[in-house]
């Protein structure tokens, strides 16, 4: 994510009107710190974990199947 901040920050900078350009430098080290704080304060994960996640949740919804299925089975039984 620090190169997107990085990468968003050059953008801004960037899009600058030429008289300014004399502040690029300056101002993109203030856009890089406000999108770091107003990132920070969302409660974001990265995709790696979300993956992780995702892949937890499927296993635990395909084992919560398979004991549905046991407890339909049992109850047939008895």
């Amino acid at each position: 994510m620090p190169d997107r901040i990085e990468d968003l920050a050059e953008k801004l900078a960037g899009l600058l009107p030429p008289g300014l350009k004399t502040l690029r430098a300056e101002l993109q080290d203030n856009f890089r710190a406000v999108l770091r704080a107003n990132l920070e304060k969302l409660d974001l994960v990265s995709r790696e974990r979300f993956d992780i996640q995702a892949e937890v949740l499927a296993r635990a919804q395909a084992k919560l199947k398979g004991l549905e299925a046991r407890i339909t089975e049992l109850e047939k039984k008895a």
